[in-house]
């Protein structure tokens, strides 16, 4: 075989090995989001089963995604040191641990304790996905690879919306979650089969560093404007979506707006097929126009308060149409939280990846606990904290919660953009106000037969 040959066969080789990769560790995240929302249609059936308040029902979730929130770094820090591959494998088998728990369970106490299970096993798996995309595919095309994740993820939604709702209603819990614990176990088999940490002949990103120098990267990183971009991009983006769809859209939905228990399952289906559609559009845009991350973060924040604060300001139940429009625009939540890896990932170098991945996806996992637990809190407060008291004023007075955590989003974002463009200003990066009169500038330096401004489009917001 001739050389030409060879290397067009290996290349060829190369690409099916990263679709490979990339449909078993999207495969991987699939079953990692049914497993994170497999409370989201259960609501009123675990609380008549533990018998507990809306509370109480809320620190299951809230404590799922504490224990999510407080293990991203330190996963960060290890898929730098292990390799994605072994947190992906570790994830699912933790996962199945917990959900095999949740269906065998019959107290409070062993119902919180599988909930940690699984927030600890999703914990290990989003950003080992992202980091295989990282390894394994171009630059250029690695913002629309990580949205494809979450396209795939999506589906895992849908999954905890329907069929696991009919399991729920025909079978029962325990095959319900048992099934769960199955897929969980077949995906982790999977990954040990077929995932690999990078390319065949490509170097072992893998790092040794002590605490001290994780420690030092870690501060670095933080230190990074870009980086806490990414972070308050992350903090006010998904919340909204993320407490809807996990757990309070459906009682909101059904005791609250007095929809069917099928039109509410349709509309968090609707939700779920939004966020899977906006997904592959929102990483295209950022990868055409990285100039402008920061403004498609801060239009879906004004479309998501925007649409509450017309179903809330409603008098009495809203319209169906207004309903739908509310479930469209809290469906772009998740794709837009996920800007915030592209800040992170253009704001550090390779070693300090992992870590900067984790931190950022420390803050949306942050604000959906304390918006999943204030709900509940709030509910409880108005002595409406049991299904047979949910009342529509009670939701609406709970769901009031939200604007606060999106203002202090929107200055986190804005105050970090701003110090972030100062930074590439004095490193002589382009900044968007700066854009056209440096495009004129590099026309006169060609035509004057000089270089033009080598400017750094990747890296801006």
């Amino acid at each position: 075989m001739s050389g030409v040959h060879r290397s067009t066969a290996e290349g060829a080789t190369a690409v099916r090995g990263a679709w490979l990769v990339f449909a078993v560790g999207a495969a991987a995240y699939v079953v990692t989001v049914a497993n994170r929302t497999s409370l989201a249609a259960a609501g009123l059936e675990a609380q008549e089963r533990y018998a507990v308040g809306a509370g109480a029902l809320s620190s299951f979730a809230v404590l799922q995604f504490l224990v999510y929130a407080a293990l991203q770094v330190p996963v960060g820090v290890l898929v730098d040191r292990w390799g994605p591959r072994r947190l992906v494998v570790l994830g699912a088998a933790v996962m199945g641990a917990g959900q095999l728990l949740l269906a065998l369970s019959t107290e409070t106490w062993q119902a919180v304790l599988a909930r940690v299970l699984v927030g600890a096993g999703d914990a290990a798996t989003f950003i080992s996905v992202v980091r295989l995309v990282t390894n394994w595919f171009p630059p250029r095309r690695v913002p629309v690879m990580t949205q494809l994740v979450g396209l795939f993820g999506q589906l895992g939604q849908v999954f905890s919306v329907v069929p696991l709702a009919a399991l729920l209603h025909g079978p029962g819990w325990t095959p319900a979650y048992a099934g769960l614990a199955a897929f969980s176990v077949l995906a982790g088999v999977l990954s040990v089969l077929v995932l690999r940490d990078v390319p065949p002949g490509a170097p072992d990103p893998r790092t040794r560093r002590g605490v001290r120098q994780v420690a030092g990267d870690l501060r670095e990183s933080l230190r990074h404007p870009g980086t806490r971009l990414g972070l308050w991009s992350h903090w006010a983006t998904p919340f909204a979506g993320n407490a809807f769809a996990v757990l309070w859209g459906y009682p909101f939905l059904v005791s609250g707006q007095g929809l069917s228990t099928g039109t509410a399952g349709a509309l968090l289906t609707l939700y779920t097929v939004v966020a899977a559609g906006a997904g592959p559009l929102m990483g295209t845009l950022v990868a055409r126009h990285p100039l402008r991350r920061s403004w498609i973060v801060l239009a879906v924040v004004a479309g998501q308060a925007a649409a509450w604060a017309a179903v809330l300001a409603w008098p009495g139940r809203a319209p169906l149409a207004l309903l739908v429009l509310l479930v469209v625009v809290l469906g772009t939540g998740v794709p837009g939280s996920l800007i915030g890896f592209d800040f992170a990932r253009t704001s550090n170098p390779v070693h300090r990846l992992g870590g900067a991945t984790g931190m950022t996806n420390v803050m949306g996992f942050t604000s959906t606990v304390v918006l999943v637990l204030a709900v509940g809190v709030v509910l409880d407060l108005q002595g409406a904290g049991s299904p047979g008291a949910y009342s529509l004023g009670a939701f609406k007075l709970a769901f009031t919660v939200q604007f606060p955590l999106w203002a202090l989003g929107v200055v986190g974002i804005v105050v970090s953009r701003r110090r972030t463009r100062e930074l590439l200003a004095r490193e002589g990066v382009v900044v968007p106000r700066m854009r056209e009169a440096v495009r004129r500038d590099a026309a006169a330096r060609r035509a004057r037969g000089g270089a033009a401004h080598p400017g750094r489009d990747d890296a801006l917001t």
